[in-house]
């Protein structure tokens, strides 16, 4: 299966400075994704961080390490394995309590793991030993038993007498021994072989795990590649769309000045209306006024009649003419200078319709 992430977080990544060991170098420019990832075959996690194509963080997580919260949002480990210390900065404190208890729990994954392995070490290397060291040994003292038996007979006599002296139980005691060291010696033979066949197919299992991680790391360079170049062509698009956002702005804010302008020449527009509706009013108290002057022509008329009959009278009438002359030449200049006036108003209000005309034209 290769290394599969477990999880995945992201964060400002920094490293400790090599040369004081004090100060925080940033390895990245802003928050990049950090993640925690398992290796079924070799049975090891590690966490992986890249930048771009860049790789800032690749640290294999082991029983002795510890991640320390430094702050509220900010915490480190020491590798030494990279001869460096990691920080990771967080955007908030509940990031960093679970990325926390993640290396908690990963490094204690990482423990069992290690103790297992040694653990089948060292069963391993105490059967073999055992194995090895007993076969060789109860051959050995079969061979001592055997000879020092044939030693012991042929000092007492002829063959005959060896045999008679030796019990036959003795004898079977002797080849069972015999047939089951032998035995022995080929199930131990055997195992090593198949221990032997274990570790070459384990040396193919390794060899394609790590074409598979290999694959698997160009795989995932990739992947980080296209990444990158949509995150350039998204930002592309962002750009664009500000520009165009921008440019729809000022079309609104033009609209709205056009909405505000039209607002106002509506405000002019009923003024002006109002205006020529009360010179209309007014133009409606002309005839009352053309009627006094018929009147008061008829009325003059009849004055100069009532001269010619009494001339005693004629002194006051045409004074009274007079008077009446003059007020109705003065009712007839200020008739002019008030059909002028609306003669003024009708043209603003002619003028004012034809430009509210042409505005929504523009529009």
């Amino acid at each position: 299966m290769g290394e599969q992430p477990i999880f995945t977080t992201r964060a400002h990544v920094f490293q400790i400075d090599p040369t004081t060991k004090k100060n925080w170098v940033p390895a990245s420019k802003q928050a990049v994704t950090v993640s925690y990832f398992y290796d079924s075959t070799r049975n090891s996690y590690r966490i992986i961080s890249v930048d771009g194509s860049k790789v800032i963080i690749n640290s294999t997580i082991t029983p002795n390490m510890t991640f320390t919260k430094t702050s509220q949002k900010f915490g480190q480990w020491a590798d030494s394995r990279a001869n460096t210390v990691f920080g990771l900065g967080f955007a908030s404190e509940q990031q960093l309590g679970k990325f926390a208890e993640k290396f908690q729990e990963v490094k204690e994954a990482a423990k069992l793991a290690k103790d297992k392995s040694q653990e089948k070490t060292e069963t391993s290397s105490n059967y073999s030993q055992e194995s090895g060291s007993e076969t060789p040994s109860t051959n050995q003292e079969s061979v001592r038993e055997i000879s020092s038996t044939n030693q012991a007979s042929s000092m007492n006599g002829t063959d005959d007498e060896k045999i008679s002296h030796v019990p036959d139980s003795v004898l079977k005691s002797e080849n069972d021994r015999l047939k089951t060291a032998i035995e022995q010696s080929n199930s131990n033979a055997k195992k090593w072989e198949t221990e032997l066949q274990a570790l070459r197919e384990n040396n193919v299992r390794l060899g394609d795990a790590l074409q598979e991680a290999s694959s698997s790391v160009e795989k995932w360079k990739t992947q980080a590649t296209a990444c990158q170049e949509e995150n350039t062509a998204l930002k592309n698009k962002i750009s664009e769309l500000e520009v165009q956002c921008k440019e729809v702005n000022k079309e609104k804010e033009k609209n709205a000045q056009l909405t505000v302008r039209v607002q106002q020449l509506e405000t002019e527009i009923q003024d002006k209306e109002q205006e020529l509706e009360n010179l209309r009013k007014q133009a409606e108290i002309i005839p009352q006024l053309m009627a006094e002057c018929e009147s008061i022509n008829s009325k003059l008329q009849a004055a100069e009649l009532a001269n010619k009959e009494s001339r005693g009278k004629v002194a006051t009438l045409q004074g009274e003419v007079e008077d009446s002359r003059q007020k109705h030449g003065h009712m007839k200049t200020e008739l002019k200078k008030f059909m002028d006036v609306l003669d003024g108003k009708i043209d603003e209000l002619h003028e004012v319709r034809q430009g509210l005309s042409k505005l929504g034209i523009d529009n």
